[in-house]
């Protein structure tokens, strides 16, 4: 026999669950609202490769960190900009820093991106949508959108507890202090659009 109440208390907490996302979903990457210099970073749970799940916030405690989020293994432009964090890696780690890249990738994901742009650097996974929400960098997707994205062969992460809505991670590199403060941030609603290397090393440097 069916436990009526706790039945219903799971039902609720779904439906709960979906309205939190689509609360935490800008409806567009221009109207997103990402998290400003000066704002602590918050917790959020993402997973490793090998499926370990880790508090962002306790990841970026007590080490300058470059915090990278991109939309995934597919994207070109994502790719290119991963690829050139790369060759910055010898004098960030000078500096410093750790670097750490995030997407709505799942492990295979995550490998391929590595494997594509031989990556040292730390991948880690946002299905959850709770670092890219967390923040403010998860946005709908246009069903239309959804439809082009199938005919390229993409299937876009759906929102958690959704069944129909897709979402993505306005692109975005931040710089991270000891004191898991957002020191420098940068973003773009034209995913097409990265900041360079040569300038976001200089930023890392000044944000010491």
């Amino acid at each position: 026999m069916t436990n009526t109440p706790r039945f219903l208390s799971l039902l609720l907490a779904a439906f709960s669950l979906a309205l939190a996302a689509r609360a935490e979903l800008a409806p567009s990457p221009a109207a997103a609202k990402p998290l400003p210099v000066g704002a602590a970073v918050p917790s959020a749970l993402v997973t490793t490769l090998d499926g370990t799940e880790l508090d962002l916030a306790q990841v970026v405690a007590g080490k300058p960190t470059l915090l990278v989020f991109y939309r995934g293994s597919w994207c070109p432009y994502c790719n290119k900009h991963l690829a050139a964090l790369q060759e910055i890696e010898a004098e960030l780690l000078a500096l410093g820093y750790q670097i750490l890249a995030i997407s709505p990738d799942g492990a295979a994901g995550l490998q391929t991106t590595a494997d594509k742009n031989h990556l040292n650097y730390r991948l880690l996974s946002d299905q959850a949508m709770k670092a890219s929400a967390a923040f403010g960098l998860a946005f709908r997707i246009d069903p239309v959108m959804v439809e082009k994205y199938k005919g390229y062969g993409i299937t876009l992460p759906l929102v958690p507890g959704e069944s129909d809505i897709r979402w993505l991670p306005v692109p975005a590199a931040y710089l991270i202090g000891r004191d898991g403060q957002v020191k420098f941030v940068y973003t773009n609603a034209d995913y097409k659009t990265r900041i360079t290397a040569a300038d976001l090393l200089a930023a890392a440097k000044a944000a010491l």
